[in-house]
């Protein structure tokens, strides 16, 4: 199965440029042409994410809020996304909108992705699998000729992958059109989320990212090579209970990891240069794809959240980081650590004391330990509230140069809703506002993810489905 799959992969995901000895990263959605050999996989999946946008919109497992800097509304894409409930913030500086409202929305799959010379067209599939799509329709929608997508769709159902659902019963003229569903079954993948040091987390996911099946271990402050194993283990039970075969692994860990896979610093876990996803491959023998916690997020919000090209998105838990993708492309940062935000000092009035010897790093103001830690050391709610408005407000401080100066359009807060969302989400909108230029910022959107706790799951889906088949 692997070497049919690595074969058949998109020419940007299975040829990766090397750039002084490291492989550089590459374009989510690619959007310019490309050699002719390498066309009509390039093609296949430009049309394929210009049709993924415009799919219907993203599951929300989460209670969610939308709002726009400067007194815009949102985007009307990320307004009508998921039908969460969306509140505007005035442009006058005393009135605002509280970023705890919320809709209650159910959960469901949108997307998937098929075998790997195919991707483009079964991802179409998947995000409209409700009321299916027929061989005309997807040639329409793609710019394909009939007979390629005829030649595709062909091979997809030879091989399982796609599943045929029937005629079409409308009023059209001629034949009726055969209707055509994603099987998302045909494989699985096996998602990990590292991002609690506390608790290991794995999943069974669809093709689509739906979880399946789930497990999760407390470590009991576990670390180093005892915490490796009881990754290995959970893992280990996970591919007993697969039906499927397993198209890979995923993995979002903290920490600072290169381009291999290589955990080159996670201090709560004791990891140092540890191979982990070479480590994952030895042991199980399929494709492992390991990267930071903060940078699957970002891309499970990118796939499954229908968010712009320009996002930052903030993880908030043990630690504090930051997945940003800027046109379109992810960013690593020279030396892996683009994101790293949890250390930075915000302001120079002290703070509290962080873990890392400094006094007010960010991590120290809005982690949630220590965020939990300070509200258990006040009574009373306005003081509970002032709490969460000083750390919104450290966070905001920390994030206005960085919205002013990659001239970002979205910043997704992903952590516990009861404590990053309402007051703390506000009181950053605000301070993002007050020090930065409405005139050009003002479109800038300030929102909890639609994924909720199950977002480094399912990053860690589209790490799997972006390195093996060439969809994200």
């Amino acid at each position: 199965m692997n070497q049919g799959l690595e074969r058949g992969r998109s020419p940007q995901s299975a040829a990766a440029a090397v750039v002084d000895g490291r492989r550089s990263s590459r374009a989510l959605r690619p959007s310019v042409k490309v050699l002719p050999e390498h066309a009509r996989g390039h093609n296949r999946s430009l049309v394929l994410q210009q049709l993924f946008g415009a799919a219907n919109p993203a599951p929300v497992d989460d209670v969610a809020a939308v709002s726009g800097l400067g007194g815009r509304p949102p985007s009307a894409g990320v307004a009508q996304s998921a039908a969460r409930t969306t509140s505007e913030l005035t442009s006058t500086e005393s009135n605002g909108t509280d970023l705890g409202a919320t809709a209650a929305a159910s959960a469901a799959a949108s997307d998937g992705a098929g075998t790997a010379s195919t991707a483009p067209t079964l991802t179409t599939l998947a995000s409209t699998q409700q009321s299916g799509l027929s061989r005309a329709d997807i040639a329409r929608q793609t710019g394909l000729t009939r007979v390629t997508v005829s030649d595709l769709v062909a091979e997809m159902v030879a091989e399982g992958l796609v599943n045929e659902l029937g005629q079409r019963e409308d009023a059209r003229p001629g034949k009726p059109a055969t209707l055509l569903e994603l099987n998302l079954n045909a494989f699985h993948i096996i998602g990990a989320d590292l991002s609690d040091t506390t608790t290991f987390k794995v999943a069974l996911l669809d093709l689509s990212g739906a979880v399946l099946v789930r497990r999760e271990t407390k470590l009991n402050g576990a670390n180093g090579d005892e915490a490796v194993s009881i990754l290995l283990d959970l893992i280990e039970g996970l591919l007993a209970e697969a039906t499927c075969p397993i198209l890979g692994i995923g993995v979002g860990t903290p920490g600072i990891v290169d381009l291999d896979g290589v955990v080159h610093n996670a201090p709560n876990l004791r990891w140092v240069d540890l191979p982990l996803q070479s480590i994952l491959s030895a042991r199980f023998d399929v494709p492992v794809t390991v990267a930071n916690d903060a940078n699957a997020a970002v891309l499970a919000e990118h796939s499954y959240g229908k968010t712009a090209n320009d996002i930052i998105l903030m993880q908030i838990g043990a630690g504090v980081g930051a997945g940003l993708i800027i046109d379109g492309s992810q960013v690593f940062g020279g030396g892996f650590a683009a994101g790293e935000i949890g250390h930075v000092v915000v302001g120079t009035d002290g703070g509290p004391q962080c873990a890392c010897g400094k006094s007010g790093c960010l991590e120290a103001w809005v982690s949630v330990p220590n965020l939990t830690g300070q509200l258990a050391s006040v009574s009373g709610s306005e003081d509970q509230r002032q709490v969460l408005v000083n750390a919104g407000e450290r966070l905001g401080i920390a994030l206005a140069p960085v919205v002013g100066m990659l001239n970002l359009s979205e910043i997704v807060l992903s952590g516990p809703h009861e404590l990053i969302g309402g007051d703390f989400a506000e009181s950053a909108t605000n301070t993002i506002r007050q020090r930065t230029m409405t005139n050009v910022h003002g479109d800038l959107t300030l929102r909890m993810t639609a994924l909720a706790q199950d977002i480094v799951l399912r990053g860690a889906a589209v790490l799997v489905l972006s390195g093996q088949l060439g969809v994200s």
